[in-house]
């Protein structure tokens, strides 16, 4: 499930992907709208991107690469690409390599027709429908867990593609947003607990499904409702239909859309995140307040906890760490010496800011701790006299088995330290992350999360391989 450099590099979570779907009236303009949507979500998925459309009598055409959304789209491919139902999605993988031929949606042609299928999340036992598949004479093309979806929704049809679905949910486990087309209508389909998100949005000439409500903006839209744990929305020339599921789970949206996947203009399952996370740095205040000179974020998702820090208690915030925004990823240097040492191209400090200043860092998350390891240095070496770090979120203590790309447990700090031996790790002066109920309050809601990766509290029976 986790290659090599995933586990030795980013120090941060990563989501799996993003999806986004369209039904139009104005089939010219859906191509570009939906990479407007992905293009709104790329911060859920760089390593490949992908469009599916319906064009008609049945077909469904696609146009997908490995690489962001600008590097793969333009204007010659979107217009080769013209109908009134499409979707699109943004991936960044933990089931299958990273390949193309992994690169989604992917389309499907059963017995009466074609459909084409995008995912964002992971199933927890991919593994045993896969082999049940195979033993039936089914072949996989690719090494996801959407195939099997997929496979499952063909094999299952029985005159309705919407019955199918339905017919599935019941079968798979694990957390899973879908968008689903063929030639004449677009489903989405939300995991019984609401693991992974999706809404909903409402355009002039139509309807869009997307991850986050960020999307449905860049596509022109007003967001409507998210999608409820357990039901499938249909959308077609008749409107929308809503198909409620009759199997009680509490709800458990996944607690870190809010500490750091989702973008920060995002409203998810009612909870706006630029707010959870501003709220987290007025909690993270009370509960560690630093006498200091200076307070800054790691950004960019630090930044609405620093200020919200900042403010809760009368210190100045300024912009300590400048990001390089065209920097490659860490992960991708050979050696765990030169991914430390390619923080300064992401990330450079600003001396003049911090020289005989006592500071307080501010960041998201910490999951194995090298990179605020070598940011605490960085800024020491920078002049300041002394570096608190405050963390607007829990430990990360335990692996998530439901589309976050985590480490085996051994290698979360969170789980092998105890806070004193993680401040001296990271070299700080202090160190102090946000409890659970802090985290909780700063969202507003008073349950209805997925903390699984904080307490271990699955909501679903997982893998045992830690």
């Amino acid at each position: 499930m986790f290659e090599y450099e995933k586990l030795f590099g980013d120090d941060k979570l990563h989501e799996e992907c993003g999806v986004v779907g369209i039904y139009t009236e104005k089939p010219e303009l859906s191509s570009h709208l939906v990479y407007y949507g992905l293009f709104a979500l790329q911060h859920r998925g760089q390593e490949s991107a992908g469009i599916a459309m319906s064009t008609g009598g049945g077909q469904i055409e696609q146009q997908k690469g490995m690489g962001l959304v600008a590097e793969i789209f333009n204007n010659d491919n979107l217009n080769k690409l013209n109908g009134c139902v499409s979707i699109g999605h943004v991936r960044y993988s933990t089931t299958g390599g990273s390949q193309i031929e992994n690169a989604q949606p992917l389309v499907v042609k059963y017995k009466k027709g074609a459909f084409a299928l995008a995912h964002n999340g992971n199933l927890v036992n991919a593994d045993s429908l896969k082999e049940i598949l195979e033993n039936s004479g089914v072949i996989f093309q690719t090494s996801t867990d959407t195939e099997v979806v997929a496979n499952m929704i063909a094999r299952n049809y029985n005159g309705s593609l919407v019955k199918s679905i339905k017919n599935i949910m019941e079968i798979i486990k694990g957390a899973f947003a879908f968008v689903i087309m063929d030639d004449k209508s677009l489903i989405g389909v939300r995991d019984h607990f609401g693991l992974r998100p999706l809404c909903i949005g409402k355009r002039p000439d139509g309807y869009i499904l997307a991850s986050e409500s960020c999307a449905v903006s860049a596509m022109g839209g007003e967001f409507i409702r998210d999608v409820e744990p357990g039901e499938i929305v249909v959308i077609n020339d008749t409107g929308i239909e809503s198909i409620k599921s009759n199997k009680y789970a509490s709800r458990k949206s996944c607690i870190f859309e809010y500490v750091y996947f989702a973008r920060p203009d995002s409203t998810i399952d009612g909870v706006n995140v630029y707010q959870a996370r501003y709220n987290a740095g007025k909690e993270l205040a009370k509960e560690a307040p630093v006498k200091a000179d200076l307070v800054f974020s790691v950004p960019d998702s630090g930044t609405p906890a620093a200020i919200g820090y900042a403010q809760e208690l009368g210190i100045p915030y300024g912009l300590g760490l400048i990001k390089n925004r065209y920097a490659k990823r860490t992960f991708l240097e050979p050696t765990q010496e030169l991914r430390e040492e390619a923080v300064k191209m992401k990330l450079s400090v600003l001396k003049e800011l911090v020289k005989d200043k006592v500071v307080v860092m501010i960041d998201d998350s910490i999951v194995r701790g090298t990179t605020s390891r070598r940011l605490a240095t960085m800024v020491k070496e920078a002049g300041a006299k002394e570096v608190h770090i405050r963390v607007a979120s829990p430990p990360v203590t335990h692996s998530c088995f439901f589309g976050i790309d985590t480490p085996f447990r051994s290698y979360l700090i969170g789980a092998t330290k105890t806070n004193e031996e993680i401040k001296d790790f990271i070299k700080a002066d202090s160190l102090h992350f946000l409890s659970i109920q802090g985290l909780i309050r700063a969202t507003g809601r008073e349950n209805g999360f997925c903390l699984a990766c904080l307490n271990g509290d699955y909501p679903m029976e997982v893998p045992n391989f830690n």
